[in-house]
């Protein structure tokens, strides 16, 4: 999302006002797009991965970097949204219309995942014994609790955001943990899947840390709103404290993710396993590892220019049209080269492969360079689309757009 803010002021705001410097307003609005539109490209690094049958970290370095890079992605993601709803909500006339918006297009969301974007995935139609909940749900239900907290002051949303991301890691897994949680708890929090009424669901992304972290990015809005230099002063400020508070907590292991350092067993390194926290669900130290440098780079993004930052705005303006496009493209890639390479393999890719992952035979892996050679023409692929999309969404004035 995209949008413009009001000057900074000490109470609420009921209506839209007129920013007090344009230029800054552009430049505030490009940095937001740039990150938006690195986080796509590392998504995709991490959805060719899961094509290309290289697992999910490990032991050497370049396994396990061309994990940890991407996650970045999530969180990057859900506090833009929440930052991008606070900044679209200055220019409607009431909170009520922000909040309708934000039910509208996290149900949307919640449908698009259960279904277009499920087939995907999978290409096939097994819906009945095979239905996967993952980021878009969670950034679909985020949304639309988020359109129930707009009404609270600003400073209450983001201390409800800040609040679940502290303390979720003590709170949250006693109560709705357990091995008899119910669906409730398990969509919440306790992960893991379910069945109801003959239908399976698996569930990647639970809500309450995500929760959290839109609601937080809602009030970071407020922040982007600021005059520069203390704009500037706060994004580092609140950064580089998330990074010393990570590295605090990871070093004592006192609190804030499950997996201790130094790990007590296992063949990964113990400097790898300092980085090596959970996301799943996301813990306080994963959420302060990837959002302090966001909020880090976001000042010197300001005045970025070049074609790197101006295709990176591109995705950025248009994320959700890129996800919706990216999936299915590195879908078909993967199968056409298993059909080259590997075309015993192929049927595994039109199941509930990567989804509900069956043993891959080892000639099927592909090397690291094949990985970063496919994602990089992915994305250059998709960088036409998005471009023709974003010049459209741009002048046209149809609301609809907005939802994709």
């Amino acid at each position: 999302m995209s949008a413009t803010a009001a000057p900074t002021s000490r109470t609420e705001p009921t209506e839209p006002q007129a920013p007090p410097n344009a230029k800054a307003l552009r430049q505030r609005i490009v940095s937001l797009d740039i990150v938006r539109g690195a986080v796509m490209v590392l998504m995709a690094i991490d959805h060719v991965r899961v094509y290309a049958g290289v697992p999910a970290g490990g032991p050497t370095p370049g396994v396990f970097f061309t994990r940890w890079v991407t996650h970045f992605c999530a969180p990057a993601f859900f506090f833009l949204a929440g930052t991008a709803a606070y900044l679209y909500g200055q220019r409607q006339e009431s909170r009520t219309q922000l909040a309708k918006f934000l039910l509208t297009r996290g149900l949307w969301l919640v449908l698009l995942e259960l279904t277009l974007l499920r087939f995907g995935w999978t290409f096939n139609f097994d819906y009945a014994h095979f239905t996967f909940a993952g980021v878009i749900w969670a950034l679909g239900w985020s949304m639309v609790v988020l359109a129930a907290l707009v009404f609270l002051p600003t400073r209450a949303v983001a201390t409800i955001g800040i609040a679940i991301i502290v303390t979720h890691n003590a709170v949250a897994g006693r109560i709705f943990g357990g091995e008899s949680a119910s669906p409730l708890s398990r969509i919440l929090y306790a992960g893991d899947g379910f069945e109801m009424a003959g239908l399976q669901v698996a569930i990647l992304y639970v809500l309450l840390p995500w929760i959290g972290v839109m609601a937080a990015g809602y009030g970071f809005g407020a922040i982007m709103r600021m005059p520069t230099e203390r704009r500037r002063r706060l994004c580092l400020t609140i950064g580089v404290s998330a990074v010393a508070l990570f590295v605090l907590l990871r070093a004592t292991s006192v609190y804030g993710d499950p997996r201790p350092w130094p790990p007590q067993e296992g063949p990964m390194p113990s400097w790898l396993a300092f980085l090596n926290t959970s996301k799943y669900p996301a813990s306080l130290q994963f959420l302060l590892m990837t959002l302090g440098p966001v909020l880090i780079v976001l000042p010197f993004l300001e005045n970025a220019r070049g074609r790197v930052a101006r295709w990176l705005s591109v995705f950025g303006q248009v994320p959700f049209f890129y996800y919706v496009l990216h999936i299915p493209l590195i879908h078909i890639v993967a199968v056409l080269i298993s059909l080259v390479r590997t075309p015993a393999s192929t049927g595994l890719l039109v199941g509930n492969y990567p989804l509900m992952p069956p043993e891959l035979p080892p000639e099927y892996r592909w090397s690291l360079w094949q990985l970063y050679l496919v994602t990089a023409l992915v994305v250059i692929a998709l960088y036409f689309p998005c471009r023709w999309y974003a010049r459209v969404k741009a002048q046209s004035r149809n609301r609809w757009l907005s939802f994709l």
